[in-house]
């Protein structure tokens, strides 16, 4: 199944933490496609496990399989797209290529 080799790059950790969020982390990224798809895989199956835990009428613990596993996945959803490069913005990109004329 493509869901394996998609996700086989990105390795999974249980011990995975989530960064803190920093402006930085704000800016927008470059996915690729691979990185792309693992994305969607695990939005996929955070948004199941989600809709199964809320249908199921279970109480919201710390300690349920259900919630852990959808923090687990969301933690290493995080952790690929905080591992795609960030698009330079508008101004560094003037400044890199005023940059590049100067050095000619």
């Amino acid at each position: 199944m493509g869901t394996c080799s998609t996700l086989r790059n990105f390795p999974i950790s249980a011990t995975t933490s989530a960064p803190p969020v920093t402006q930085d982390r704000k800016r927008r990224r470059h996915i690729e496609p691979e990185a792309g798809r693992a994305l969607e895989i695990l939005g996929h199956a955070i948004e199941y496990l989600s809709d199964e835990f809320a249908h199921s009428g279970d109480i919201l613990s710390a300690h349920n399989a259900q919630v852990e596993a959808v923090q687990l996945l969301m933690a290493v959803n995080r952790k690929i797209y905080l591992a795609c490069p960030e698009v330079p913005r508008l101004g560094e990109r003037w400044r890199a290529m005023l940059h590049m004329k100067a050095a000619s």
